[in-house]
């Protein structure tokens, strides 16, 4: 039983170094993409915009699919 925490503390040593690794060189690689910043921010304006105007088509078609069939659930 001497030796778990042993050969843990190795693993989680090696498991930390390995990460540290991967954002180290990950980062690094990232400085050296520059010119497709552009494209990314391209493609993540066009997603956003069709995501708001698919938002705005649902918000409409959910208020006219209210106004018609819910006009005799009222109350007053």
């Amino acid at each position: 039983m001497d030796w778990i925490p042993v050969a843990l503390l190795t693993f989680k040593i090696l498991v930390l170094a390995t990460g540290m690794f991967f954002a180290i060189k990950w980062h690094y690689d990232q400085g050296k993409k520059v010119e497709e910043k552009r494209a990314v921010l391209l493609a993540s304006g066009k997603v956003a915009a069709v995501f708001l105007l698919s938002l705005l088509a649902m918000g409409l078609i959910t208020f006219f699919l209210i106004r018609t069939f819910a006009s005799d659930l009222s109350l007053t």
